[in-house]
């Protein structure tokens, strides 16, 4: 194929019978030698083995190419030959021809929805700031064509357009398939390497229009000549040619911007894939696709295109539209990105921080820090026949590892030339409606930028979704990890190690800044309630067992901050907090909580999986106070009661709860009839003496003795647990049979003395 990015250098291809052949696009001044030192580059093949031959003649290592260029051309074409092994023939491995090396991607990469994730990754790492797929039914002429084995890609087609211009890299890159252009740039999330591939699935005959130049991919290499796997035009150099051929190029023009002045002024500013369906089975592969399997794709890619742009930092709309035969055009679904509303700058001014660390960490500047910072995002989708687009909110925090942070990451770092890179994305809430917190139900997955496919495998449990610079398997489908046959896998090793070094602070940063967040907006426009803070929590039950790793770190360090909101609308530390369990169907629960409010603790009501994580993370048990009967007890040996006898009546049955009457010495909380409390004693004097009346020896019996009768305007439940106390002794009841020395505490009357006046009563 000639390459296309400047026509103004030569370009030498170099054949071989075995390693295939090789194209370089080359300075006129570049010698053979140099040449070679190409070739060895790729193939490793020995530069002093090398012969290069041009019309029969072998060149020596100091001829020039430029002195090689036929007048009139730009393309030289060049012979490999090797020196072969002395008592031998040939010898050697090779690569396979072009369709099979690409049927063997087909196999191992899935086709579905994945497909267009994989050209939103390519538009992504352009630069492009909008992505649109289209379903176009159309059919072209095919009276003006290259040749006439064209006609078959003239028909109905998938295009996909990005507003970038494709770069010289980008040309030659996508020529060359088995590399992807990630190894020199790690932030490229995988630009025309073997994902782009994918569309083979789709398509025989790819074509791409960006910038000056169209081109045409044929790896079946049978359209443009033997051995030539495509062709490249320039607007500017072969517009005649171009012009001639009116209907090879019509399927280029009049869509998705692209117009006949495009063509005119000589430059598409954009990028525009165009690939004819396969519509009969081919050497490549037996997919036959239409228009239904196209929806299906579009389908499969609507089923989580709310997250696909979370993660990306230049696209932010995607669309899929239709476009009939007679030319009317749809829109099916769009899926648009939106900057925090109140802080237009806050995404910017994030994203050109974390380019910094970037650079940081390729510039090998030392740091021990990892550079964590959060930023508000919505996403917006729209159907075709919804009447209201479906809002929602998300704050994401996305960290750099710094160079420095652990050797071990560097070093694979460097090895693999990947980024030390988490992101991780919070629910916050639908933007249309009030106050919703966390989606109910919602489940966390992992993202290598883009989504990955759903299922077990990208399920991690977590209550958010992360994503990073993770190695994946060979399919693009999920995360590598290491297995027994594969423990030393460096890929494996560096996800573990990214898991375990950088996800806990990034995650830590996000769930501080969303209690700042809650803090300083007071709900105003942050749509998180302060209790909706937790749902960002990872339950130790729940997390996959390979994302365990995130959580202790995290704890560590979070526990340690003001991440609990206290029933008095404060934010406090665990260990200024007391946890309140209370039933709030009980009636005592809510009187209990504010006698301690006033009585100047901090308590506060968590969810389930705070509590899992107090239990799990928090080894002193003595750390986590939590509302019992018993901390009631010694609050109130400090801090007398106040209140309505009302709220006293709720506090004792709450201080009765646990049975332990022993402990209830000292405390004044025994209700007299009479309406006033006396204090829990365990002297033995008779004034102290408490009676509870009973059916057979009622109070009336008795005139004058309110003030040693037992409120009979208690609970039952109360009244029941007041005799266990009596039965139990454990306030030092004991039985006496004469009325001066009646026991301390609560008493039942039994029977009479036959003296008036005089009873004999018997502790229970």
């Amino acid at each position: 194929m000639a390459n296309c990015p400047d026509p103004g250098l030569p370009r030498v291809t170099v054949r071989h019978e075995y390693i295939g052949w090789r194209s370089y696009q080359i300075s006129p001044f570049t010698s053979v030698k140099d040449v070679k030192q190409m070739i060895y580059e790729e193939t490793n093949f020995p530069v002093i083995e090398q012969r290069l031959a041009h019309n029969g003649r072998v060149l020596g290592d100091g001829v020039l190419i430029g002195a090689l260029v036929p007048a009139g051309s730009p393309e030289v074409s060049i012979t490999l030959e090797g020196r072969g092994l002395i008592g031998g023939g040939r010898f050697g491995q090779t690569t396979p021809p072009l369709v099979e090396f690409l049927k063997d991607i087909l196999r191992r990469y899935p086709e579905g929805g994945q497909i267009l994730k994989e050209l939103i990754q390519n538009a992504e790492d352009a630069g492009a700031t909008e992505v649109k797929f289209l379903y176009n039914e159309r059919e072209y002429g095919v009276e003006s064509l290259w040749s006439a084995n064209m006609a078959q890609y003239q028909g109905t087609a998938l295009y996909v357009y990005n507003d970038a211009v494709f770069t010289s890299e980008d040309w030659n890159g996508i020529q060359e398939i088995a590399r992807s252009r990630k190894r020199d740039d790690p932030l490229k999330v995988g630009r025309f390497g073997i994902g782009f591939n994918s569309v083979y699935h789709i398509t025989d005959v790819p074509g791409i229009f960006s910038g000056d130049q169209i081109a045409l991919l044929d790896p079946h290499q049978t359209l443009f000549g033997v051995h030539e796997s495509g062709q490249c035009w320039n607007l500017k150099t072969d517009l005649k040619e171009i012009t001639e051929l009116a209907d090879q190029f019509a399927p280029f023009i009049g869509i998705l911007g692209s117009s006949e002045k495009t063509i005119k002024d000589g430059s598409f500013p954009g990028t525009l894939f165009r690939f004819p369906l396969r519509m009969k089975p081919s050497q490549l592969s037996g997919n036959i696709y239409n228009k239904e399997k196209v929806l299906e794709l579009f389908e499969s890619f609507k089923a989580d295109a709310d997250t696909v742009l979370l993660f990306l930092k230049s696209i932010q709309k995607i669309s899929l539209h239709v476009r009939e035969c007679d030319g009317t055009e749809r829109m099916l679904f769009q899926v648009t990105s939106a900057e925090n509303r109140n802080d237009k700058l806050e995404r910017p001014n994030a994203l050109k921080t974390l380019s910094q660390a970037v650079d940081s960490y390729n510039n090998g500047v030392p740091t021990s820090k990892i550079t964590s910072i959060t930023y508000m995002v919505t996403t917006e989708t729209q159907e075709e026949a919804a009447k209201e687009s479906q809002r929602m909110t998300w704050l994401v925090c996305n960290g750099v590892g710094g160079r420095g942070l652990c050797a071990e990451l560097d070093s694979l770092a460097d090895e693999l030339k990947f980024m030390p890179t988490i992101g991780i994305a919070l629910p916050l809430s639908l933007a249309d409606k009030e106050d919703k917190g966390a989606t109910s139900g919602f489940s966390g997955r992992a993202f290598c930028f883009l989504p990955l496919p759903p299922g077990e495998e990208s399920e991690t449990g977590l209550p958010v979704h992360v994503s990073g610079f993770f190695g994946l398997t060979d399919n693009r489908r999920s995360i590598k990890w290491r297995e027994v046959d594969q423990w030393r896998d460096p890929a494996a090793l560096w996800n573990e190690m990214l898991i375990r070094t950088v996800a806990p602070r990034v995650y830590f940063t996000l769930i501080t800044d969303t209690v700042r967040r809650v803090q300083s907006d007071r709900g105003q426009n942050f749509s998180l309630p302060p209790a909706g803070t937790y749902r960002a929590w990872p339950d130790p039950k729940l997390v996959k067992s390979r994302w365990k790793p995130i959580l202790e770190p995290l704890y560590e360090d979070l526990l340690k901050e003001k991440v609990i909101f206290s029933l008095s609308m404060s934010w406090v530390q665990v260990e200024q907090v007391v946890f309140s369990e209370l039933d709030s169907d009980k009636d005592f629960s809510e009187t209990v909580i504010h006698y301690l409010q006033s009585s100047g603790m901090q308590v506060a009501k968590v969810p389930a999986v705070v509590d899992s994580v107090l239990t799990a993370y928090i080894t002193e048990s003595s750390t986590v106070k939590k509302v019992t009967a018993s901390l009631l007890r010694q609050v109130m040996r400090k801090h007398k009661h106040k209140g309505p006898s009302k709220e006293k009546l709720l506090l004792l049955e709450f201080a009765l709860s646990d049975a332990n009457y022993s402990d209830l010495i000292g405390l004044e909380l025994l209700p007299l009839q009479d309406g006033t409390f006396t204090t829990f004693s365990s002297s033995v004097t008779e004034k102290d003496a408490v009676y509870i009346a009973s059916e057979e020896y009622p109070r009336s019996l008795y005139p004058g003795l309110e003030g040693r009768f037992l409120s009979e305007n208690i609970k039952s439940s109360v009244m029941g647990s007041l005799k266990k106390a009596a039965k139990s002794r454990v306030l030092g009841l004991s039985s006496f049979h004469t009325y001066s020395c009646i026991s301390t505490g609560v008493m039942e009357l039994i029977s009479l003395w036959s003296c008036w006046g005089v009873m004999k009563p018997r502790l229970l």
